[in-house]
Formats: structure tokens, C-alpha cells, sequence
């Protein structure tokens, strides 16, 4: 429980960290960073544990793709927090399991309750936002919130059909060394910028972000569900948006108007439908 609870408050400060980064910093270059920082060390220890023997051409292939998705999903993400607030930017991204839902019921040719319920519930809280009358948050930054948030879904879902020979520790070194490398080149291209050498606060929140959000909570959480079912570590990231909110009030003084928060509201609840429905079809498929 207490390693559930730290790598949600780890994961819920990512967006506080990647702010305090874009104060100086362009939001490719800090996303290329980000993903290069996270990237070494699991490179390392992929090759110690002998994880990094090729996995045959179409994998190979896959995993690149994957890792576009995941270079994507990074740069649209943190880019977006220059146009919206953070709790409304870690919401947005948050809705992954309503996307990867209407894969689902896409595949399967048949809707759903919960398939249903998550969409509308979905689409009905970004309406809110989108219309509430809130500077902080802009259609554009919306927009990109959204756009990470479809990226992190395809990433899962190209990831769940990898051959599973190959571990969970030699996809994850792969995908994060792809997109740090698709995520270098469009730094090359765009010419973003890094920020500069002796600005400790901005590459504070580049190495947290990539040792602390990304390094120790996404592992902690997957050993979390060796020992806790996976049930309730999946709903416990609903309360990744209402750290990240509750963090950025405290820190930046973030407000969400009336609408906003009822938007919010919508979305978190339509995020936890989304949710149920996953682990009721998992528990179909298992029973088969």
C-alpha cells in the first residue's frame, strides 16, 4: 500500500517537475531529456541481463513504432502544459483507458455499457472544459493533451502484441531508446532548445522527471501488482490527475473555475467506467 501511494505521488508530480523544466527549456528538448535520462539506465541493465539480443526483424520493427508513439505521446504531453493547467493536462492524458475501450469495441464490433458510458462521459467533460470560460486552459493545449493521451494508447497497444518472449525490461530499454532517439531528431530539426547548463532548477525537474515519475513509480507500480491485485492498483491511478491538481495549486496557485472542475468531474468518472469495463473483459478472457 505505502509503494502504491509513493508512485502515485511520483507519477502525479511528473507534470510539477516538467513545468519547472519548461521555464527554460523547449518542450521537445525537454522531452528528449526526459526519455534519454530514463533510457540509460535501463539500457544498462538491459545488456547486463543479456536483454538486448535482437528479437527478429518484425519486433524490432513494432518496438521502433512503439517508441514513435511513446516520443509522441512525451513531446505532445509536456507541450501542452504551456497552454493548459496542470490538473486539466494530467486528466486529459489520464484518459488512455477510454481510447484503448473504443479499440476494444472496435475490434469486437459490439458496444458496450461501459464502452459507451466511458466515451459519452468522456466527451461530455472535454466539452465542459473546452467551453468553460478558463484562460488557463486554451483549445490548443486541450488539444495536445489529448493528442498524448491517443499516443500512450496506441504505445499499449502495439506493446501488448509483442512476441512475449521478449520481457517486459528489453520492450521498455527498446521503446524508451526509440523515442529518444525520434525525439532527438526533431530537435535537430526544430532547433528547440535545452535549458541552459546552470539553470539547476529546470534540469532538477528533467532528472526528477525521469528518475523519480518515470524510473521509480512506473516500477513500483508494476511490483505493486505482484503483491496487490491488479484491480485496485489500476483504479488507484485515478488519483494521478487529483495529485497533479492538488500539487499545482499548492505550488502555482492553479485554480479551475466552476465548469472546469465539473468537466473534470465528468472525465475522472468516466476514466473509472473505462477502467471497470478493462478489468471486466480481462476477467472474462481469463475465465475462457
Amino acid at each position: 500500500m505505502l509503494l502504491v501511494a509513493l508512485a502515485q505521488l511520483a507519477i502525479g508530480a511528473a507534470a510539477i517537475f516538467a513545468r519547472f523544466a519548461l521555464v527554460s527549456g523547449g518542450p521537445l528538448a525537454v522531452s528528449w531529456a526526459r526519455l534519454t535520462l530514463a533510457a540509460i539506465p535501463l539500457l544498462g541493465i538491459a545488456a547486463l541481463r543479456g536483454r538486448l539480443r535482437p528479437a527478429g526483424g518484425a519486433t524490432e520493427v513494432r518496438l521502433a513504432f512503439a517508441g514513435l508513439l511513446l516520443a509522441t505521446h512525451f513531446a505532445t504531453w509536456i507541450a501542452s502544459l504551456q497552454h493548459v493547467s496542470v490538473a486539466i493536462s494530467t486528466l486529459l492524458v489520464c484518459t488512455t483507458p477510454v481510447w484503448t475501450e473504443v479499440y476494444a469495441v472496435a475490434r469486437r464490433r459490439r458496444v458496450d455499457a461501459f464502452a459507451a458510458l466511458s466515451v459519452a462521459g468522456a466527451l461530455a467533460g472535454v466539452a465542459l472544459v473546452v467551453g468553460a470560460p478558463d484562460r488557463a486552459n486554451t483549445p490548443l493545449g486541450i488539444g495536445l493533451a489529448l493528442a498524448g493521451a491517443l499516443a500512450i494508447a496506441g504505445y499499449l497497444l502495439v506493446v501488448r502484441g509483442v512476441d512475449k518472449r521478449v520481457d517486459t525490461l528489453a520492450v521498455t530499454a527498446r521503446t524508451c531508446t526509440f523515442g529518444a532517439l525520434f525525439l532527438g531528431i526533431a530537435v535537430a530539426v526544430t532547433r528547440d532548445h535545452l535549458p541552459p547548463a546552470h539553470d539547476a532548477t529546470a534540469w532538477g525537474g528533467i532528472v526528477a522527471m525521469a528518475l523519480v515519475s518515470q524510473l521509480f513509480g512506473h516500477t513500483a507500480l508494476n511490483a505493486a501488482v505482484r503483491v496487490l491485485s491488479a484491480t485496485f492498483v489500476s483504479t488507484m491511478t485515478l488519483l494521478e490527475p487529483v495529485i497533479a491538481g492538488l500539487l499545482a495549486a499548492w505550488i502555482f496557485g492553479e485554480r479551475l473555475g466552476a465548469t472546469t472542475a465539473l468537466g473534470a468531474l465528468v472525465i475522472l468518472v468516466a476514466i473509472a467506467v473505462a477502467l471497470r469495463g478493462e478489468q471486466k473483459a480481462d476477467a472474462v478472457s481469463q475465465d475462457r
